[in-house]
């Protein structure tokens, strides 16, 4: 299982950054009838991104569509073990998604709401941060 990361970068290292504030953008339904939330804050690597897909995906059996609504655009750098300090940044090890409370993250349509619930339920599981189940207000548009 190959973990999500970007095709090209323009810059190969990135620094640290801010994870601080809630989500401004990406934090409401554009898609599906149900999503997943996260509440609190942290890194989604490309790899829990792909365990928590096919998690959904299993339990669905083939039936809905599933949106994947983060990316992994941050490459994070780290320096090899017993190395002296010094020498610059190390090399690339893998790529997370920054998450901030708010953020949705996956998002469903097409299937009932308790299939729905316990996908996301498995999915949570596979996620470094607490999410939660949500739904749009009418089902019918």
């Amino acid at each position: 299982m190959a973990a999500i990361s970007p095709a090209r970068t323009k810059y190969r290292k990135s620094m640290k950054g801010s994870r601080a504030g809630n989500a401004k953008r990406g934090n409401t339904l554009a898609f599906g009838e149900f999503g997943l939330q996260s509440l609190t804050r942290g890194p989604m690597t490309g790899q829990q991104i792909e365990a928590a897909r096919v998690t959904i995906s299993r339990h669905l059996k083939r039936k809905g569509k599933l949106w994947i609504r983060v990316f992994p655009h941050k490459p994070i750098s780290k320096k090899p073990a017993e190395v002296r300090m010094g020498q610059g940044k190390g090399p690339v090890e893998y790529y997370v998604a920054v998450i901030r409370p708010g953020a949705v993250l996956f998002e469903l349509a097409g299937v009932p709401l308790t299939i729905a619930k316990e996908a996301f339920r498995l999915a949570d599981a596979k996620l470094p941060f607490h999410c939660r189940f949500i739904q749009r207000d009418n089902p019918a548009a």
